[in-house]
């Protein structure tokens, strides 16, 4: 693998094992762990997927699965479930140890028990709750880790792996099922596999369903390498990725120069130009790298290379660098992040298969090889990337919006950029983390930082949808630190518009009054040249939009139902269009550019070809596409993908952002990329969406909680950006006519009644327009390129002059009379009588004249509504130094000594009168003043003002006439004079002299708006009631108009016009019907008391009419309402926009017709075409209705509205006696819309009759959708109102004689009981899931199977949901608090509709009646029979994740608590319980079916509940209260338990259905129904007849029975669900529910269900030999020997271990022990599993019941006296499934565990099973690891055999060689005389050990020491005898 991938595809036919490896740098890039079904191809058969089905494709691409993902499912925190389930591992390393499981998710860890073996079975389930945002969760990782749990050192790690929850959340039904992990070492790279686990994990949602686990043995041998997560050829791996951090600019400033100066202190150096000292951190899969901290310095160069060693294939997606600021004493602050994603700068190769959809594969043109691949490693650049966050304004306080910095939500501002590469190593590690970067990199990439100059002009056309006006508004647009205009780092621009007060529509929002004279910013800016990136992105949107458009086109089309002809059409029109767009368009060429990236290549090759293939499919569509519907998915997959191929990594142009001001401070913002507005040369289509066109734009409050609730202002911007080089192109793009003005104030104060400079104390006498900045005239000098046209002249600002009744149409005028006296004396005018509400002086009543344009509506009046006394006085004390009041009171008293009352008149704007203008009333000088320095200025001076200003302009314009495209040659301030250049004031005034541009237009275009407001539909219910009050506020641009208010409703109609008489809008009319503005709609809820809550907020988009005799209507359309970011409901509502032609009004549409007073009602020809419809309602009556206001609803009635019609049902008299409604049936004649989108909806009132008048709303339901309940009402229904029981308790009572047929003779009886030990009602029910070895031999004998459901029976599509009678609605109450959705569910109303349509003609006789012949509303004794089988994957409750479940049944009053019958730990409990109780119906509909979990000492908690609906089951015609068997029997286990005999079902079937009774014929052999004949042959071919059945009439009845859609007998699978987690699945239970009326007899026997018992089986083992065993010890005398004795166990029972007796000193590996192991257990023989009970614990209350394979563990040890005894080797034996012993020792070898044992992929084969073989003799071997390598540790013949309990106790026999001795009988070994133990032994020991090996030195010994006594005592008496011999004595 030292290849990238792309010199592995260069052979055309990769091998197998090359192809993996391709797939592995797949994976590496891509998310993660690998996918299912990634392995290769080209041998063997397709993987499938989780769950079976079709095969995984490959290369799936997880980051195009991610979006998709997370666009599903709502960004807000919600319940998530994480199962995880340990089946077992295979294969780990080790000798003797003892694995545990460790699984970490979300920070919560959970393990299994601890296993023995290397091939440990644990089958352990654990549950994680969570409740996050999906988006964090999905980025979360479960970690699994296998420790060997017998080690207590620091390798006791032995492998892991890792996957996040994304990649298991993406994967088909969310899990991964029954699948092998390949663990890994984490730590050693080089390391292979360290063995593997088997796994399933789910992921479960908000209303998911968790699949159901199959547990076929077959599926538990598969092979390991077909079935890895991961491809077989992957190994983790390490990669350097190598990050290059050369530069940052930009940077703000972070510190404040109080920390300087500590800094200072303590030893750093105070320079205060640069406060920031940047660092950057890189982040990836949890490592981090810094670069040095460069101080204060806000351009900082690094020059670094940080090495990430990440191990591939990774979890994390993103690379995050994040800018820190470093503080000496405090915590680092963020500056900003961003991210690297790894999807964008790296490709698998794989999004070439990933585009093959339905319509074919690759196109043949492409396969040549190495073409179709375009996969790249991770690579980046060079290239800056910017940085964004919080605002740049430094403030010393804590900055609000800190965790913008962090990434955390969109950032408002341009924190700065960093220049950084990114290039992947595969091979070697790095010497350092973090390196210098070479010189030559350094030089290498000064190419690609040239820059160019750009040019932005923004016209800011309107600002509108103000809701505080506040202080003057204005706006600064900005690119990176261009035109802030707090950054001082650039020239100053002419980047922010004048302030503006904002004025009033006259309805409800405030706009700018711009007029004709449109405010213009300028921003010159300097950039990389990145055109050739940014125009693929335009191009790439450019067919995008085009055909997002035309695909919602065609949505609509499909809503509407157009006929066939004209979809097709617009369809067809859709397709080639696209067709044409990926033809035509040409993305740039790379030739030439310069700064060209390696990314900039992969990325070009990568789109050209997805673009390519994405024709040939939409060609290939065209021809064989059949349903359009079905096509619509792959288009929308089309759209996506184009939207991801315009994602460009290498963007470092910045956002522009547009801040809007208030006064000084920053309110809203708006980002918006650059290349949305920056035009291009290369092709029209390569300009930004917006580049030159005007937009509107809502801008957005920092880091809003509301998120958009409440919106700061909307704008009408036209904005242009591009290169200086190409600016003249600007002026083809300009409207009106652009003028320049340097500008100042003069200021005065009044002081002693004169105004001068005196009195200005901190302002200047001449200043920019906030005053704090001292200008002069002489500062300016026009810029290079400019010249003066004209001097100064005074020229007021109009904007900001505020006056009252701006905007208003009617106006209150007050003016205050006051009056004075001393204590007690009489009341006299005050000094100053008539003053305004601040106590300033005013004109009296008589001196104000009405202004121009405004008529009086009435004469002066005293305001009373207020806290006034009766005649309108209010009363105060004044305090000196004050000369008025502080606090008014009603009420006179004596010591009051001043008074005032408000006068009050009201006036209108006279309709067509022109406002006059007021230019002329201001200050002839063009002075305006103002009480206090500040905002407020008026024209007019008044007695309290104390300051006034006026403006200077003086008009520029350019040097050589070069049109509109001049402006941008204004850089910088004006010139500033010389002399003055060096002074402070210069300095503070740099950017205040900027120049201000503007835009006039010399005409505005009057338009005619019309907007047709129809109804909304499922709006939020925020009032009490459970109801809104609806109203909605319709804006466009500066006007707005309010609809009325429906009351008491969320459905709304308001069939309403608003008419906009003359909207003045500037600009290209032809642009304008291009882009026209949004009508936008804010729909409130009426609140009597306090402020109105908004509903929600939508737009749509005017029909633009050019010429009034235009022909398109506009048609009604649904938008969507949304509120916080979510849906929550629709309006239909449409607009149109004429253009007036010079003000005539003659040729505009007909005024529609009217409504009351000026409310217009929707025209015909744009309102919904309607039809007279029936509306028929079957109201059956109310459930489960919770109390209102703490009393119980008694007396209840319906209320159905639909289409303005109202029909009420009788009152219920008593809810508890009987809950139905006494009439049944309610009729709605209404004018109903034809189009079915168009329909309103019916809403459903429930009102409670209460004492003393009072008809309270008790609950209320929606139904929006009337298509379900259409029907054609002359249709001859088949369809039955009811079923056969119903039918029968429907008809007069009759007699009825049940006979229970009993005619089996004795030996059958007896025959029968055999067969229950053989057969039972389990094995009929694992014969019917398909599990044939847990069955036994109950299929051959032809019995019944029963149908499991793996969901609820009200699920099951042939049913209809048990609703076919009657539906059940929720019936809800309350309003949504915070935005939850659910309001309270208080009820249930049971009933359905039919709706059709009725003749206009009133002599056609009306269709009739669909509801009829329904059954009695009466209640009914039933008897309930519950059956439940077992419960899968219950919540774990007690700490050792299981739980001990029983079951709680409650139906109405009477409950059954099974509590003494609790299973103990099992999450998987097998209940087989039958329970009976008797009810009424309705009343005790409700069935609750309970799980608990037992808790001796604190209280039992419940897991889940389900909940039955008997009244459904009882009245659907479906038959679902007893399910129909496949066959009659009158006996055995299947006997028939139903009330009435098939035949009885089928004539009350025939009766109900109309047709003839059923005739048999042939002694029942045939059978006439319906009009067909059946015949019961036909029925029974091929099937197996047994004793049990029946007689044949009744056998053909209930196969026809059989055939007319009936519910047969079942078990269901219910969810069981609980408060704590109301939308998550906690377990479900099988089970089902059989419901018998008593008033017809008795039902037949019930079912008998209990579980099965485990069978006691003893397991023989005689050890008899061993043979060369390992010699593991040296003797004393230097021999090699073992002590060896043989140990024994089985799985699950390791307290019964047993050994043999020690056979001493082998010397050459063979021992002899005759010894048996006896291990008793108990087995399953249907499931092959043994049955373990055993306390985990000494303090366990209950024996823990483990289901564990049947497996005997056998090892070899040596026995040493004085330490530990050595481990010499083992084997494991699966007794399903032995290893094949040899008869020879010399045949025993390793290969035998390498050919069948160790690979668990081999089929099984029966006949090795020791249950069948019962006996087997021979020899294993026994291996032991060395390292990673196995040995032969020795071999070991045994014998193994079964015996079950009973012959057991005939042939007993006892362990090791005890008595009884025998089957067979054990002699002692004949183990060599050399075996015995030293110590005990020691004549033994003289014999074998001292004498065999010194035998000769004994000898020798003796011999010398012979020798040497001869010689000593010859030497003794030699003298002796000499002397002798010479003296001769006795001679």
């Amino acid at each position: 693998m030292s290849y990238p991938p792309l010199e592995l595809t260069l052979c055309p036919h990769p091998h197998p094992k090359m192809e993996d490896e391709h797939d592995y740098w797949h994976d590496c890039v891509f998310a993660g762990t690998g996918e299912e079904g990634e392995e290769s191809q080209t041998d063997g058969p397709a993987s499938v997927s989780p769950g079976g089905g079709s095969p995984a494709p490959p290369n799936q691409n997880v980051f195009r699965k991610a979006r998709k993902r997370q666009r599903a499912l709502v960004n807000k925190p919600q319940d998530f479930q994480i199962r995880f389930r340990v089946i077992e591992g295979r294969q780990l390393p080790g000798n003797n140890i003892k694995p545990v499981v460790k699984v970490n998710v979300c920070g919560d860890t959970h393990r299994t028990r601890i296993k023995r073996g290397n091939n440990p079975f644990f089958d352990e389930m654990f549950f994680y709750n969570v409740h996050m945002l999906p988006s964090d969760l999905f980025d979360q990782s479960i970690s699994i880790r296998v420790y060997d749990s017998s080690s207590l050192r620091a390798d006791s790690l032995m492998g892991e792996f890792k996957i996040d929850v994304g990649f298991v959340y993406d994967e088909p039904a969310h899990c991964v099922i029954r699948k092998w992990l390949l663990l890994n070492d984490p730590d050693d790279s080089s390391s292979g596999a360290k063995g593997y686990l088997k796994v399933s994990i789910f992921v479960v949602g908000t209303g998911d369903e968790p699949p159901v686990e199959k547990r076929d043995r077959d599926n538990d041998q598969d092979d390991i390498e077909s079935n890895l997560l991961l491809p077989a050829g992957l190994t983790l791996r390490w990669v350097t990725l190598k990050l290059k951090v050369f530069r940052a600019e930009d940077i703000p400033q972070m510190d404040d120069s109080f920390s300087q100066s500590v800094k200072e202190f303590f030893g750093g150096s105070g320079n205060k130009k640069n406060l920031v000292d940047p660092f950057l951190e890189a982040w990836f899969a949890g490592r981090k790298l810094c670069t040095q901290i460069i101080e204060k310095n806000a351009n900082p160069e690094w020059n670094e290379m940080l090495n990430l060693q990440v191990k591939f294939p990774s979890m994390c997606e993103r690379i995050k660098l994040t800018v820190f600021d470093w503080d000496r004493l405090t915590r680092n602050d963020a500056v900003g992040t961003t991210y690297l994603n790894l999807a964008k700068i790296a490709s698998s190769g794989g999004e070439a298969e990933d585009e093959q959809s339905d319509y074919g594969a690759l196109p043949s043109s492409q396969v040549q090889a190495g073409e179709t691949e375009v996969g790249f490693l991770p690579t980046f650049g060079p290239c800056y990337v910017n940085f964004y966050g919080s605002p740049r304004e430094f403030s010393g306080l804590p900055d609000p919006y800190d965790d913008l910095n962090l990434g955390k939500g969109e950032g408002v501002a341009y924190r700065g950029r960093v220049l950084v590469e990114l290039s992947t190593q595969l091979e070697g590690k790095p010497d350092k983390e973090v390196d210098k970067i070479s010189s030559d990199d350094i030089l290498v990439v000064q190419k690609y930082q040239r820059r160019r100059k750009y040019s932005l002009c923004a016209v800011f056309h309107g600002a509108c949808m103000i809701q505080e006006p506040g202080e003057p508004i204005q706006f600064e647009v900005s690119i990176g630190n261009y035109g802030n205009k707090l950054d001082s780092t650039c020239k100053p621009l002419a980047s922010t518009t004048q302030y503006s007060c904002a004025v009033f529509d006259g309805n409800h929002y405030y706009y700018l009054p711009w007029a004709d004279t449109k405010p213009v910013v300028v921003l010159l800016s300097f950039w990389e040249d990145i055109s050739h990136r940014l125009d693929a992105v335009n191009i790439i949107l450019y067919i995008a939009n085009r055909l997002q458009e035309n695909i919602n086109a065609l949505k609509i089309s499909i809503e509407a139902k157009v006929p066939e002809n004209r979809l097709d059409e617009i369809w067809v029109k859709l397709v080639n269009q696209l067709v044409d767009d990926l033809s035509n368009v040409q993305l740039p060429s790379l030739e030439g550019v310069t700064n060209l990236t390696t990314l900039d290549i992969q990325v070009k090759k990568l789109r050209d070809q997805a673009l390519l293939l994405m024709g040939e499919q939409a060609q290939r569509m065209v021809q064989e596409a059949s349903d359009i519907t079905e096509t619509l998915g792959t288009i929308e997959g089309w759209l996506e993908k184009l939207k991801e191929l315009a994602e460009e990594p290498q963007n470092s142009m910045p956002d522009v952002i547009i801040w809007m001001l208030r006064g000084e401070k920053r309110v809203g913002y708006a980002r918006i990329p650059a290349h949305q507005v920056l035009y291009s040369t290369h092709s029209e289509e390569a300009c930004g969406q917006y580049c030159g066109k005007t937009q509107n734009v809502v801008l957005k409050y920092p880091m809003d909680k509301s998120k958009g609730q409440k919106l700061p202002v909307q704008i009408r911007v036209n904005m242009w950006l591009g290169l200086s080089a190409y600016e003249k192109k600007f002026n083809t793009f300009a409207e009106g006519t652009f003028s320049v003005f340097a500008e100042l104030y003069e200021n005065q104060a009044e002081v002693f009644g004169k105004w001068g400079t005196t009195g200005l104390m901190n302002r200047h006498k001449f200043s920019d327009v906030t005053g704090k900045i001292k200008v002069k005239q002489e500062y300016f000098l026009p810029p290079k390129g400019w010249e003066w046209e004209g001097d100064w002249f005074v020229d007021p600002e109009r904007s900001l002059l505020t006056e009252a009744d701006a905007g208003h149409t009617e106006f209150l005028d007050e003016v205050f009379e006051n009056e004075t006296r001393l204590p007690g004396r009489e009341w006299k005018p005050a000094s100053e009588p008539f003053t305004d509400v601040n106590g300033e002086k005013a004109l009296s009543p008589a001196e104000i004249e009405c202004p121009a344009g405004w008529a009086w509506e009435d004469a002066w009046t005293y305001d009373i509504n207020r806290a006034v006394d009766e005649k309108g006085w209010e009363y105060g004390i004044t305090i000196p130094p004050d000369d008025k009041p502080k606090s008014w009171v009603p009420a006179e008293k004596m010591y009051h000594v001043h008074r005032r009352r408000r006068l009050i008149r009201a006036r209108k704007r006279v309709a067509g009168a022109s406002v006059a203008e007021k230019r002329d009333l201001g200050d002839p000088e063009g002075w305006e003043y103002s009480s206090l320095i500040g905002w407020k200025f008026h024209k007019k001076e008044r007695s309290s003002d104390t300051f006034r200003r006026r403006r200077w302009r003086r008009k520029m314009a350019p040097a050589q006439r070069v049109g509109a495209s001049a402006i941008f040659n204004l850089e910088g301030a004006l010139g500033t004079d010389q002399e003055e250049k060096g002074s402070k004031e210069s300095s503070k005034a740099f950017g205040a002299n900027t120049p201000t541009v503007s835009c006039t237009f010399d005409r505005a275009y009057v338009y005619h708006l019309r907007v047709y407001v129809y109804q909304a539909r499922n709006l939020m219910a925020l009032d009490k009631d459970s109801f809104s009050d609806p109203y909605a506020h319709v804006s466009f641009l500066h006007v707005s108009k309010t609809t009325e208010t429906v009351n008491a409703c969320l459905n709304p109609t308001w069939d309403q016009t608003l008419i906009f008489n003359s909207v003045e809008i500037y600009g290209d009319p032809q642009a304008l019907a291009h882009n026209p503005p949004d009508v936008v709609l804010e729909i409130y809820d009426k609140d009597q008391v306090g402020k109105d809550e908004m509903l929600g907020r939508s737009t749509c988009k005017p029909v633009v009419k050019l010429q009034p005799g235009m022909d398109a209507t506009p048609r009604l359309l649904w938008h969507p309402v949304m509120q916080r970011g979510e849906h929550s409901g629709d309006v239909l509502v449409s607009a149109e926009l004429i253009l007036k032609d010079k003000g005539n009004d003659t040729e505009l549409p007909l005024v529609p017709s009217m409504r009351g007073d000026n409310l217009y009602m929707v025209p015909q020809g744009v309102r919904p075409v309607v039809q007279l419809t029936a509306i028929e309602i079957l109201a059956w009556g109310l459930r489960n209705m919770k109390p209102y206001q703490l009393a119980s609803v008694s007396s209840p009635s319906l209320v159905v509205e639909c289409g303005g019609e109202v029909v009420h049902s009788a009152t219920i008299r008593n809810m508890k006696k009987s809950p139905n409604f006494p009439v049944s049936v309610l009729f709605l004649k209404v004018l109903l819309p034809k189009e079915e989108m168009y329909t309103p909806p019916i809403v459903l009132k429930v009102i409670d009759h209460r004492p003393f008048g009072r008809k309270p709303v008790v609950g209320q339901c929606t139904i929006s959708s009337l298509e379900e309940f259409r029907c054609d009402p002359y249709e001859i229904r088949s369809e039955l109102s009811m079923s056969s029981k119903m039918a029968l308790m429907a008809s007069p009572p009759r007699d009825l004689a049940i006979n229970m047929e009993d005619s089996r003779p004795l030996l059958e009886a007896e025959r029968v009981e055999k067969e229950k030990e053989v057969v039972d009602w389990w094995s009929k029910f694992y014969a019917s899931v398909g599990d044939h070895e847990k069955c036994g031999p109950y299929r051959q004998k032809g019995y019944d199977t029963l149908k499991v459901y793996n969901k609820e029976l009200e699920d099951i599509e042939d049913f209809k949901g048990l609703t076919d009678f009657c539906n059940t609605f929720k019936l809800l109450r309350g309003k949504n608090e915070n935005g939850e959705n659910d309001p309270t569910v208080v009820g249930e109303f049971k009933g359905s509709f039919k709706v059709y349509p009725l003749s206009d003609d009133p002599g056609v006789a009306p269709p009739p009646r669909q509801f009829r012949e329904l059954p009695e509303s009466g209640p009914q004794e039933c008897l309930v029979r519950i059956y439940v089988v077992r419960a899968v994957d219950l919540q774990p409750k007690d700490n050792n994740g299981r739980c001990d479940p029983y079951i709680k049944i409650s139906l109405g009053r009477k409950s059954i608590d099974d509590r003494d019958n609790y299973l103990p730990n099992t999450t998987n409990p097998v209940f087989g319980r039958m329970f009976e109780l008797s009810c009424f119906l309705p009343q005790d509909k409700d069935l609750k079916i309970s799980v608990y979990d037992y808790d001796l000492l604190t209280r039992d908690e419940k897991v889940g509940e389900t909940v039955i609906d008997l009244e459904n089951r009882f009245l659907s015609r479906f038959g679902s209260y007893c399910g129909l068997p496949q066959t009659y029997c009158v006996s055995g286990i299947n006997q028939w338990r139903d009330q009435l005999k098939p035949s009885q079902i089928l004539q009350n079937l025939a009766r109900l259905k109309g047709s003839p009774p059923p005739r048999t014929e042939d002694n029942g052999n045939t059978l006439h129904f319906g009009g067909k004949q059946y015949s019961l042959a036909e029925f029974e071919a091929n099937k197996e007849l047994h004793q049990h059945l029946g007689p044949p009439s009744e056998r053909i009845a209930l196969h026809v029975l059989r055939t007319q859609n009936l519910v047969p007998e079942h078990v269901e699978t219910r969810t069981l669900y609980s408060s704590f987690q109301p939308t998550l699945s906690q377990g479900s239970l099988q089970m089902w529910v059989d419901v018998f009326p008593k008033s017809l007899g008795h039902p037949g026997p019930p079912f008998h269900i209990a579980p099965r018992k485990a069978q006691r089986n003893y397991l023989r083992v005689v050890v008899w030999n061993t043979t060369d065993v390992t010699l593991d010890e040296t003797s004393v005398t230097g021999e090699r020997m073992s002590d060896i004795y043989v140990k024994g166990w089985m799985p699950g029972m390791e307290e019964d271990k047993q050994k043999t007796d020690v056979h001493y000193r082998s010397l050459d590996g063979d021992g002899n022990f005759n010894w048996r192991f006896v291990f008793p257990f108990d087995y399953l023989p249907a499931e092959q599993l043994c049955l373990v009970s055993k306390k985990e614990h000494f303090w366990s209350l209950d024996k823990t019941e483990f289901r564990i394979p049947p497996k005997l563990i056998i090892q070899i040890w040596d026995n040493d006296k004085f330490s530990l005894d050595d481990y010499l080797g083992s084997i494991e034996l699966d007794l399903r499934h032995l290893i094949t012993p040899t008869k020879m020792p010399h045949k025993c070898s390793i290969d035998m565990l390498s050919k069948e044992g160790d690979i668990p992929h081999q089929k099984w084969d029966e006949t090795k099973s020791l249950f069948n073989q019962k006996a087997v003799r021979g020899w294993w071997p026994c291996v032991v690891e060395n390292g990673s390598q196995k040995e032969l540790g020795g071999k070991v013949e045994l014998s193994l055999e079964i015996v079950a309990e009973q012959e057991a106790d005939e042939r007993p026999a006892g362990k090791g060689r005890d008595e009884p001795n025998m089957h067979p009988k054990l002699d002692a070994p004949n183990r060599p005389d050399t075996s015995f133990f030293w110590f005990t032994n020691p004549c033994k020991t003289m014999k074998f050990i001292v004498w065999r090996r010194f035998k000769w030195l004994f000898i020798g010994l003796i011999l010398l020491i012979l020798v040497l006594l001869f010689i000593g005592i010859l030497l003794y008496s030699l003298p002796n005898y000499i002397s002798m011999k010479i003296v001769k004595p006795f001679r």
